[in-house]
Order: structure tokens, then C-alpha cells, then sequence
């Protein structure tokens, strides 16, 4: 990445993280050797609270515990909306059926979700993702959730516009095949799927996305950028 930024080229960081506030993940990335500052990072909470202040909207949080203070500036008495993230530990039942008994209450229900993902990778193996959860909800209330986030098309376009890039001119790097590679390209962007983190080897054989090409890691997606220059 200090090899991009010396080359002159925009750098954005698009993240679906919604287990630690920016400024964590932030820290989580320094401490493993990259340069990267909170202003380079697009990430849906904040996305979200311009929605819920735009709409007035007052939040019903089912979100990890570590995300919460991204929310403090947001009004969230008497709620008339719900925002899911990746809650970990906290989607139990009775925090989802909280939820449900929200959504269901209401007269045109608004569910938004810190993205789609369905599945994320950890050391420890694979785990669940918000959207595993928003389609519960979404089939329990009849509801179509509204994502913020990656594959969302104006999330991608934030990031673009906070550089003052085109599509045209950018280029997304990601492992996951729809939310990384499918979302850019429906944006306008080129993408490149790298054979780490989420990869998995039946990517390659997605029916509907087809990046611009694969990389076996992150360096070698470098490479291929420095040498279109």
C-alpha cells in the first residue's frame, strides 16, 4: 500500500466492518504494519447515521457492542426504525426477536443493514454475517431491507466521490466474489479478486460475477496496478 500511495494513485479503504468503531479498526490495521489513517476508511455506520439524520430516523440497534459509540450523535428514544450489523455474540434470540417485535409493529417498517455479507472469515474458521440475520428479518416482517455497505451502490459511490475519482478510473481489490468484485463492477469500477481471506476455489465458477481478474494476494494486485502506469 505505501507503494500505491507513492506512486500518486487515490487510496480508499471500503470496509462492511461493523464489529469495532473506525478508529479501532484503525488501530487493528497499524499494528499490522499498514499506514492507513481514519479519513482513508468508507465504512457503513457512519454511511448510516447521514441516512437516519437525513430521514429522522431513531435507531433500534442490534449491532456489536464495540460499534454502538459510532451511533452516539443519533437520537434513539422511541425507535421508528431498526439498523442491524454483525452482532456477534449478540444476535441471540431474544435480541432478533426484539427486533422482529419492532419491525412488526410498525406501520411501513424500515430495516437497514450494515450490508449483505453471509459469511466472513477468521482465524478461528468461517462465521455467520449480517445478512444471514436480514433475511430473517426481512422474512419475518415482509420487509425488503435497505443495505448500506458494499454491494450497495452508493456506498461505493461515497467512497469514489470522498477521492473524486470516476468509476471509470478505479480499481477495487477484494475477496469476496458479490460484495467486493460484483458490487464495484455494478458501479462502473474494474475488479480484482484476490485468493486470500474468503476466497474460496468455487468462486471461480460464479454464474453471475466475473472479475477483471484474480491475484493470488494483495502484492501481486499491486504489481498489476504499478505496471498499467
Amino acid at each position: 500500500l505505501n507503494r500505491i500511495k507513492a506512486s500518486g494513485l487515490k487510496l480508499r479503504f471500503c470496509t462492511n466492518e461493523t464489529q469495532a468503531t473506525r478508529e479501532k479498526f484503525v488501530k487493528k490495521l497499524q499494528g499490522m504494519g499498514f499506514d492507513i489513517s481514519v479519513a482513508e476508511v468508507t465504512a457503513p455506520a457512519p454511511a448510516a447515521c447521514r441516512i437516519l439524520k437525513e430521514r429522522s430516523l431513531r435507531p433500534h440497534l442490534l449491532v456489536h457492542d464495540d460499534l454502538v459509540p459510532e451511533f452516539d450523535e443519533i437520537d434513539k428514544t422511541n425507535p421508528n426504525c431498526v439498523v442491524i450489523g454483525d452482532a456477534a455474540e449478540n444476535f441471540t434470540y431474544a435480541n432478533l426477536n426484539e427486533a422482529f417485535r419492532l419491525l412488526i409493529g410498525m406501520e411501513k417498517p424500515v430495516l437497514i443493514a450494515l450490508g449483505r455479507g453471509r459469511y466472513y472469515k477468521e482465524t478461528d474458521g468461517l462465521k455467520l454475517d449480517v445478512g444471514a440475520y436480514m433475511k430473517a428479518l426481512e422474512y419475518a416482517c415482509d420487509v425488503q431491507a435497505e443495505v448500506v455497505g458494499k454491494p450497495a451502490k452508493a456506498f461505493f459511490e461515497s467512497a469514489l466521490a470522498e477521492i473524486g475519482v470516476p468509476p471509470q478510473q478505479a480499481i477495487m481489490i477484494g475477496d469476496d466474489i458479490v460484495n467486493d468484485v460484483g458490487g464495484a463492477q455494478r458501479c462502473g469500477m474494474r475488479a480484482l479478486q484476490v485468493r486470500t481471506g474468503k476466497y474460496r476455489p468455487c468462486d471461480e465458477n460464479h454464474p453471475q460475477v466475473k472479475p477483471d481478474a484474480y491475484v493470488n494476494n494483495l502484492a501481486e494486485a499491486v504489481d498489476i496496478i504499478l505496471q498499467q502506469l
